[in-house]
């Protein structure tokens, strides 16, 4: 900015890009934010999907278990 000034020429030449850089510059910063928060959310979701698939597979092998427990049982009974 200062080093195009330095040059020469009026401030009312450069005064609209230095204005567009600003706007640019600070459409960056808050696209890096929204991309920060939806990293976040991301891995919090991803953790909650990690949590629940441990349950499921916890009751799928409980019932299968059960199954065999009263197969077990029945068998026993019989024999």
């Amino acid at each position: 900015m200062t080093a195009r000034r330095a040059i020469g020429g009026s401030r009312f030449l450069y005064d609209s890009f230095d204005l567009a850089e600003a706007r640019i510059a600070a459409q960056e910063k808050v696209e890096a934010e929204r991309r920060a928060g939806l990293e976040y959310r991301l891995g919090r979701i991803e953790a909650t999907l990690e949590r629940l698939e441990k349950r499921l597979w916890l009751t799928v092998y409980g019932v299968a278990a059960g199954v065999l427990a009263h197969g077990a049982l029945a068998f026993l009974a019989v024999g």
